[in-house]
């Protein structure tokens, strides 16, 4: 049997193109949702809150609450966490604060001796350190669970800051018994440290305001966020208690425990602060777990989402696709590198023009995109001509760096779809604000370059070559798309060697 070339590179080329549309299909059908999300979050904007709540004032109305304060290794921020939340403004009859202490290093020691003084001070606080971490952050939980006095379960990682009225913010609300969950805000106290704390507020503020309020507000699957909410104990264990089966054990749990029909309260006014990753080795060891958990997570729940009879097609459809948000830097991903290739098969198969037409889609979800992210932009940093021109350039900025961190991302994912299991690695904390703070000496980051950092830079090359074949072939349609994934991959790559010296 003869080989035909021409025939191979046809069905080469429709094998590509049929790759590249599935992928941009489904990066629309998200950007579609994030606009149903849009809508949503305008109109619960207009709408008052007036879910009972217990007064606080009336001793009889005041429940007992433990805060849990999971922690690793984490010798640069556990002062400041503790003397933090030792200002908490709540009876101290009714308060019990457990330190899940899992740290392997000096930080125990530490640890200890603060805790000694503020039980000093009258406060009811224990240290609680187990002899291997099972479970990791989902067993420490648990096991805390077993001895804590609390009907409510307060939960803060090492970064957090909560404000000492913080409980008298959110504790009210459960005086619904069909809540099982409320949840805040978060916020950012180094937002302006740097481009890459910039870019990581920015996506979380879009979490927080529009994806959060447009779900919760029509009764959608939310996720208590890992920190800066509080849990009914009593949903806790009807849900099925924590499992350490997942990276993201709190996503695990919130979706078990709304299959059994608990309500989650999201307040968006309530702010709880936090730090973010300064350094881009934390950022990218904190995005592998948050992705890689959600992909481990749809394999888990998504039979039970789509055969729960207690719940409607819509909040199916968007369960489904939440539990999708991390395989969209896999769509992401593809659509990059396929989108070279479609370049010289446009120029090449004059022909299979009409079959591009496809390539509108990704300018129609970037659109939808743009828009569905001001509103958020314009939540936390404030409306105005000027504001909004801040806002063009930010977006387009963090677009370039999410697609810079598709392959990282990428390969979380892919691990999680297949059931790869792997530790969970906690995200180094830094207790830096300010520009005069430096996290070179952070004993916590880790010296050794990934193999993904080689194949983010040549990416960067590949997609240099991506802008170089606009010119030869006079085509220059992609040319903002290639030098976006460009100066993506070049900052992660960049940025992650810097971390390393």
């Amino acid at each position: 049997m003869e080989f035909d070339a021409d025939f191979f590179k046809l069905a080469l080329s429709f094998i590509v193109m049929t790759l590249y549309a599935i992928a941009l299909i489904l990066i629309l059908l998200y950007s579609l949702a994030q606009l149903n999300l849009l809508i949503n979050y305008l109109k619960a904007k207009k709408q008052e809150d007036n879910a009972p709540r217990f007064d606080l004032n009336n001793s009889n109305e005041v429940p007992y609450v433990t805060i849990q304060l999971p922690v690793y290794n984490e010798l640069y921020v556990m002062e400041r966490l503790l003397d933090n939340i030792a200002l908490i403004d709540y009876p101290k009859e009714k308060l019990e604060i457990q330190v899940l202490d899992d740290s392997t290093d000096e930080s125990v020691i530490s640890t200890a001796e603060k805790i000694k003084e503020l039980q000093q001070l009258g406060l009811d606080i224990s240290h609680i350190c187990r002899k291997d971490r099972t479970g990791f952050k989902a067993g420490a939980l648990k096991e805390g669970l077993i001895d804590a006095k609390g009907e409510f379960i307060a939960i803060f990682d090492a970064d957090f800051l909560p404000k000492k009225d913080w409980l008298q913010q959110t504790i009210p609300y459960f005086k619904d018994e069909k809540i099982g969950v409320v949840q805040t805000r978060w916020g950012h106290i180094n937002r302006d440290y740097s481009l890459l704390t910039k870019i990581q507020a920015f996506a979380l503020d879009a979490h927080f305001t529009l994806e959060q309020v447009g779900r919760n507000s029509k009764g959608h699957f939310i996720n208590f966020n890992g920190t800066a909410g509080i849990w009914r104990k009593t949903c806790i264990i009807d849900a099925g208690n924590w499992e350490g089966d997942t990276l993201t054990e709190d996503l695990d749990l919130s979706y078990r425990a709304q299959l059994k029909n608990w309500k989650f309260k999201y307040l968006e006014d309530v702010e709880t602060p936090a730090e973010l990753p300064v350094v881009i080795s934390a950022a990218r060891s904190q995005q592998f777990r948050w992705n890689k958990g959600g992909a481990e997570n749809f394999r888990k729940m998504v039979k039970r989402v789509i055969f729960s009879k207690n719940i409607s097609f819509k909040t199916k459809i968007h369960g489904i696709l939440h539990l999708l948000n991390s395989t969209m830097f896999l769509n992401v991903l593809i659509v990059g590198v396929l989108s070279i290739p479609m370049l010289y098969i446009k120029n090449t198969y004059g022909h299979l023009e009409i079959y591009f037409t496809v390539s509108s889609f990704f300018i129609i979800s970037t659109i939808i995109f743009f828009v569905c992210f001001w509103f958020p932009f314009k939540r936390v940093q404030g409306g105005g001509f000027a504001n909004f021109i801040d806002y063009i350039k930010m977006f387009f900025t963090f677009f370039s760096v999410a697609m810079g961190f598709s392959v990282h991302n990428s390969v979380a994912v892919l691990e999680g779809h297949m059931g790869k299991r792997s530790e969970f690695v906690r995200t180094p904390k830094f207790n830096i604000k300010t520009l005069k703070d430096s996290w070179k000496n952070n004993k916590y980051i880790k010296k050794k370059i990934s193999a993904n950092t080689v194949i983010e830079a040549l990416l960067m090359v590949y997609f240099l070559f991506g802008m170089y074949s606009a010119y030869p072939l006079n085509d220059f349609g992609l040319f903002p798309f290639h030098l976006m994934l460009f100066l993506g991959f070049a900052f992660v790559f960049f940025n992650s060697i810097r971390s390393k010296v």
